[in-house]
């Protein structure tokens, strides 16, 4: 399909349509349009293996060594056979994205989440990082780079306000994702829960204008879709305003019921529509 063709087919689209495309219809599947030949899009979590969505009762996933394993070899060819494996157990959950890599930094050696972490060097994640992505996107599944950014310690992940000098944020904490976006093109980036304070502005990241509209899309030029990470969004318009493509997870939510079609939402607005 040219690019002709998919801006007729969004075109065609009310406002209503385009704005159910942007959040989840249940936990790990976004809506379909078959209207445009769209069906569901199914995301799975997956640092360590393709978890699936929890909808066949029994079924089993492959785990993998924990990503800091995986670095601990700096063999990207490895990576990338990893990254081709992903896609296979992609496929045989019927999952289109899997939310990974994680290349955050591993802070400190008792975080509670550092095993799905690649590393704490930026240099040796971006290395394994763009060699697992290229495996899993040149097999047709997709990969959702995580979490954007400085969501690197499991105290308080969601609340905290990350503090980072300009120096600091650019060399060691966005440097990753900057390799992931741009060297290795992944598809999708998930924002993260915390909030960052960056010097010039303090938001939560998955509403941060600086670091999604102004870093990731406009000097990175990254043209694939921003996926909150899941319950992370709160408010309407910020996140919308922001930079953030797509609300997860469905069906309750800040985009769920209309409020970014109708204008309903307002700043500092309940997340949730009864």
């Amino acid at each position: 399909m040219t690019h002709d063709n998919l801006s007729g087919l969004v075109k065609g689209l009310t406002t209503e349509q385009k704005a159910t495309l942007l959040t989840g219809k249940t936990a790990w599947r976004l809506y379909a349009c078959p209207g445009v030949g769209l069906r569901e899009v199914v995301m799975s979590d997956g640092p360590a293996g393709v978890r699936g969505t929890g909808e066949t009762p029994g079924e089993m996933s492959l785990s993998l060594p924990s990503p800091s394993a995986l670095s601990a070899t700096w063999d990207v060819g490895l990576a990338r056979r990893v990254g081709r494996l992903f896609a296979i157990e992609a496929r045989r959950h019927g999952v289109d994205i899997v939310l990974a890599p994680i290349v955050n930094i591993q802070r400190t050696p008792v975080g509670g989440r550092h095993f799905e972490n690649l590393s704490e060097d930026p240099e040796l994640i971006g290395d394994i990082a763009c060699a697992f992505i290229e495996g899993c996107q040149d097999a047709g599944v997709g990969v959702c780079v995580k979490h954007y950014v400085c969501n690197d310690s499991e105290t308080a992940r969601t609340e905290y306000i990350a503090t980072i000098d300009e120096t600091t944020m650019r060399e060691v904490y966005l440097a990753p994702f900057e390799r992931a976006c741009r060297d290795a093109q992944a598809w999708s980036v998930m924002a993260s829960y915390n909030l960052v304070d960056d010097g010039v502005e303090t938001a939560p990241a998955v509403a941060h204008h600086r670091l999604l509209n102004g870093i990731l899309k406009t000097e990175w030029g990254y043209d694939g879709a921003v996926v909150s990470d899941w319950t992370a969004t709160k408010t309407t318009l910020e996140p919308a305003l922001g930079g953030l493509d797509i609300v997860m997870p469905g069906p309750l939510g800040p985009w769920s019921h209309g409020q970014l079609a109708t204008g309903r939402g307002r700043p500092g607005a309940p997340g949730c529509a009864g």
